[in-house]
């Protein structure tokens, strides 16, 4: 398979494989809310409900999904609420026509609520306690979180997109590249340790406390990636959610404040690797039926205006927190 596409996923490709691993499905295949894989929920002949997730190809090297497997069984053998791949006949990784896919129990639960205070002194708890497990030793295969891969290539990509109007690339770059520039310039080296990489509420179930899932973008980078997502609303809001987080973080693992200026260089990051990402996936037949406004130039015009917002964000004081 050399392809970043599911072309030749097939229904009775997903069921050979599971059914070579044991399991046979007694109910239809339930596509779950995932673009980057393939994720289907299902109940078996035992009636225990299962998910299965097929690992888009060429995107992870079989050795880099073993690492997100360990972790994830490394952080459930902490009790940690983080819900693990299946071992099947001694191991979590298992091939199928040449894809890779792995099998997880299915979890129920309610969304996050980022606004919720009682909800994010949960979450802080329990980052610290993922944290604590995660400064224990170093990814070998996963990537870094630097600005090469979130800043200097996504921007290569955009250069080249057909999706970008012609009659606004001159003003996107105008901003973009600033914006680039000033990030680069501050993102500074910290300690690096293994992260969850993408929490945020869609990866978040609520369930009489949290319940972690997906970490296909595990990889190595400072500590406060994994706590930021969850600020949202104005800047007294933010402050607010982060002091609630951060006391709650430190019942587990100390908070390096040292990081806080890192919040808006890495907000800028996702939102430059988020465009790209969206530009790399649009052969996928599913991209163009789940993000229609991207090849908009509405849509361009909005990230325009908020590029020209988030180079004023880096040039606002960092958050603090009350310690």
């Amino acid at each position: 398979m050399t392809d970043f596409a599911f072309s030749g996923l097939e229904p009775d490709t997903i069921l050979n494989a599971l059914e070579a691993c044991g399991i046979f499905p007694q109910t239809g295949l339930l596509a779950l809310n995932s673009y980057e894989n393939r994720v289907y929920q299902f109940q078996a002949d035992d009636g225990q409900r299962m998910v299965v997730k097929f690992y888009r190809p060429a995107r992870w090297t079989d050795a880099q999904i073993q690492e997100e497997h360990d972790f994830a069984l490394e952080l459930a053998d902490a009790d940690i609420p983080m819900v693990p791949p299946m071992i099947i006949d001694g191991q979590t990784l298992h091939h199928a026509e040449g894809y890779r896919f792995a099998v997880f129990p299915s979890v129920g639960g309610r969304q996050f609520e980022v606004d919720n205070l009682d909800q994010l002194e949960w979450m802080g708890r329990f980052i610290g306690r993922i944290h604590l497990v995660a400064q224990s030793k170093p990814f070998i295969q996963r990537p870094q979180l630097d600005t090469d891969s979130f800043l200097v290539k996504p921007r290569q990509v955009l250069e080249h997109s057909t999706l970008l109007p012609d009659s606004l690339k001159t003003a996107f770059f105008a901003i973009l590249d600033p914006v680039i520039k000033e990030t680069s310039a501050r993102f500074t080296s910290h300690d690096s340790i293994r992260l969850h990489g993408d929490c945020h509420a869609g990866n978040i179930l609520w369930r009489d406390g949290p319940m972690f899932v997906d970490l296909d973008d595990c990889r190595m980078g400072p500590a406060i990636q994994d706590l930021w997502m969850m600020l949202c609303g104005d800047r007294q809001q933010q402050l607010l959610q982060l002091d609630t987080l951060v006391e709650a973080y430190e019942e587990f693992h100390t908070f390096d404040k040292r990081q806080l200026p890192l919040i808006e260089p890495l907000r800028a990051m996702r939102m430059v690797h988020y465009m790209a990402w969206l530009s790399r996936r649009w052969e996928d037949p599913a991209f163009p039926r789940a993000f229609p406004w991207f090849a908009e130039p509405k849509y361009w015009e909005g990230q325009i205006l908020a590029l020209k917002e988030q180079l004023a964000a880096l040039d606002e004081p960092t958050l603090t927190v009350g310690m």
